[in-house]
């Protein structure tokens, strides 16, 4: 199992929310390309980075910032947030970025992703599954829906994607240890590769993330408040 290191960008520096809630924000590091290369000197496969101004205003807004951590650290970067035209997924791979998240638009414009697909292969598309309540919530998390997370999952697999980023907003931000049982389901209903996210806040959460067949897990606030240590956390999940 991957452990893939979150850095949450807003106004250009490295945040992270409780739930989601962008009034409910703390500040970790002026200087998230710095946090970057930490996470890559302690052994990250992956480095996953939400912009979180273009999730909100619906376009990515830190275009230079992770175009300058793409080119930077040696490994594969992961990217969501306001990506919902072919012209701002063009952009960010032209930029060095090996996969986009899509969340909003899987839900609004279904055959822009499966476009995506086309043009550039399943292996740069990851759907976000953002849950709340089991519905899936668009736009930053503000707008919540009636689509259910495993009916989205299903409808996207039949266009072609193989790979899903599993998060219950209710547990994100918050270490209070994640929701592994629709994890697990998640896993078992598609039969794909799923990363979970939202409430690890111990190894122990990571061990038993493993066991519900989840191909990576993205982590953010234990490792900025210091309950995870990401050297252990990557022992830890090569042993799941």
């Amino acid at each position: 199992m991957e452990i893939i290191p979150s850095i949450d960008v807003q106004d250009g520096v490295c945040v992270r929310l409780y739930q989601g809630d962008f009034e409910r924000q703390t500040v970790f590091s002026n200087d998230p390309l710095e946090v970057a290369r930490r996470w890559t000197d302690a052994g990250a496969v992956r480095i996953h980075i939400v912009d979180l101004d273009g999730s909100r205003d619906g376009v990515p807004m830190n275009l230079d910032l992770i175009s300058s951590i793409a080119k930077s650290v040696c490994i594969p970067v992961q990217v969501g947030g306001g990506i919902r035209s072919i012209e701002d997924a063009k952009l960010l791979l032209e930029r060095g970025v090996q996969r986009l998240v899509v969340g909003t638009v899987a839900v609004e414009n279904p055959g822009l992703v499966e476009e995506m697909c086309m043009e550039w292969g399943p292996e740069a598309i990851i759907v976000a599954l953002d849950s709340r309540d089991g519905k899936v919530a668009v736009k930053g998390w503000v707008e919540g829906t009636q689509v259910e997370a495993l009916d989205l999952a299903q409808q996207m697999a039949g266009r072609g994607i193989q790979r899903f980023l599993y998060t219950d907003i209710s547990r994100d931000g918050t270490m209070t240890r994640p929701n592994f049982e629709a994890v697990h389901r998640m896993v078992e209903h598609t039969g794909l590769a799923v990363q979970a996210s939202g409430g690890v806040s111990s190894l122990d959460d990571i061990r038993d993330l493993g066991l519900t067949g989840a191909e990576g897990v993205v982590i953010g606030s234990c490792l900025y408040r210091g309950t995870v240590d990401l050297v252990e956390a990557i022992s830890v999940a090569q042993g799941s």
